[in-house]
């Protein structure tokens, strides 16, 4: 008969609990990685609905202020147009003679037409027929013509990789509002003689890069300003550029001539 000494008996009990208390260690190592990963991805699940709220919210937002500034265009414009031309057709007309008649009708003619082209200039800005019948490239390069024309600050644009049509029409439409808050910041603050555009892409990303030797910001700034309700321009901008799915650096060049702002896209199809 084969016998187990004391020791040896003490020594297997032992091994045999520890490799038990290992094992259940290793267990219980491997619930707590499970739980961990488990609760890491809630909240990631969680930080994503977030993020989809904001932009939601963003978006919101932004169709709300512009809804606002529409509204009151069309008030403090449009409506003292029509209420004035309304006044030269009144009923009075028909028992005026022939020579006011006529006199009261072209002047309501007149501000009828500039209601027309004032309601034309507001559906303008909400789609502009140049962004729309030809694309990014084009309208930016009008909008600049325009401002060359100011004779104050000269602003050119090239664009080296853009074919109209390639991008989401819808995407391409916040791509120029951003254009057009970024440059008007520069016109209204920066004091430059000259704003560049260049357009181009790397690796299936699409980059918008404005330069001007003005006064400028920095990413800091730009972080503290467009969390402040004051900072309204660089809010929308921010909030434009979240709804792409996008980036945007503000810098200084190194020897300090000039400021850069960078806009990085994906997916823009």
């Amino acid at each position: 008969m084969f016998f187990i000494s004391t020791n040896t008996a003490v020594i297997l009990i032992f091994g045999t609990l520890g490799m038990f208390i290992m094992a259940g260690a290793i267990v219980f190592f491997l619930y707590l990685n499970h739980k961990n990963t488990v609760n890491y991805k809630n909240q990631l699940q969680e930080f994503e609905r977030n993020q989809q709220k904001m932009l939601l919210g963003a978006s919101l937002e932004l169709q709300e202020e512009e809804r606002q500034r529409i509204a009151a265009d069309l008030h403090d414009d449009a409506g003292p147009l029509l209420a004035t031309a309304r006044l030269y057709l009144n009923e009075n007309l028909v028992n005026m003679d022939k020579t006011t008649q006529l006199q009261s009708i072209l002047n309501a003619k007149q501000i009828v037409d500039d209601a027309i082209l004032l309601i034309r200039n507001i559906s303008h800005s909400l789609m502009p027929p140049t962004l729309k019948n030809f694309g990014l490239e084009s309208a930016t390069s009008d909008y600049f013509q325009k401002i060359n024309n100011s004779a104050v600050i000269k602003a050119t644009s090239t664009f080296h990789d853009y074919t109209h049509k390639t991008i989401d029409p819808s995407k391409e439409l916040l791509i120029y509002r951003i254009i057009h808050e970024l440059v008007y910041n520069i016109l209204k603050h920066s004091n430059a003689s000259f704003i560049h555009l260049t357009q181009n892409t790397s690796n299936g990303n699409f980059y918008i890069r404005l330069h001007h030797d003005g006064l400028g910001i920095t990413q800091e700034r730009f972080d503290k300003l467009s969390l402040n309700s004051k900072g309204l321009g660089l809010k929308n901008i921010k909030s434009r550029v979240d709804l792409l799915n996008g980036k945007i650096y503000f810098e200084q060049d190194k020897t300090s001539n000039y400021y850069k702002t960078t806009i990085e896209l994906r997916n823009l199809k």
